[in-house]
């Protein structure tokens, strides 16, 4: 059964994360007490919700923030880890989109099956222009074929009914009004 079935679905980091977020501070030196903190809390309220539509990602408590990316929207999806983060099991799944900024739009942090995500979010995103593919052709093929030779006939007739007008109004601008 593939992990991502039952949407929509919310998905809270591993506890890996947290550990890497105060390792990370550490390396502040005597302000590791405002990243250990800032590190906590963004632990403990992040959260990414996957539906049909696309990925919400959610954090922050004095100051939320939230970013929701439709599967349509998605151009590249990078998986990368630093040497601490394979050595916890963690990864960072970089998703861009044509926004035109070199920065990934979102970063997916702290889920341990990160194939497993970065798959499915691939299937979602192949699915969606698989779709748009599938609607183009639909509508190519409403467009009725038609034989050149008839297309031809019609266009020369449309062109011929043309020149007589032009002719008729030319006629026509030349009398004068005394006619």
């Amino acid at each position: 059964m593939h992990p991502f079935e039952a949407l929509p679905m919310t998905l809270m980091p591993h506890r890996s994360l947290l550990t890497y977020y105060l390792l990370g501070s550490l390396l502040a030196g005597p302000f590791f007490i405002f990243l250990m903190v800032y590190g906590y809390f963004r632990y403990r309220t992040l959260r990414y919700d996957i539906d049909e539509q696309g990925i919400t990602m959610r954090w922050g408590i004095l100051f939320r923030r939230e970013i929701s990316l439709t599967y349509a929207r998605i151009q590249d999806i990078q998986l990368t880890s630093n040497l601490v983060e394979r050595w916890l099991g963690l990864a960072r799944i970089q998703i861009q989109t044509a926004s035109g900024s070199s920065a990934a739009e979102m970063t997916i942090e702290g889920v341990r099956d990160v194939d497993a995500l970065r798959d499915f979010l691939y299937s979602r995103t192949r699915g969606v222009s698989a779709a748009r593919q599938d609607a183009g052709t639909a509508q190519k093929s409403i467009v009725p074929s038609v034989d050149s030779e008839e297309l031809t006939d019609v266009l020369n007739a449309v062109a011929a009914e043309l020149r007589a007008l032009r002719l008729d109004t030319q006629r026509g601008s030349h009398r004068h009004p005394d006619d």
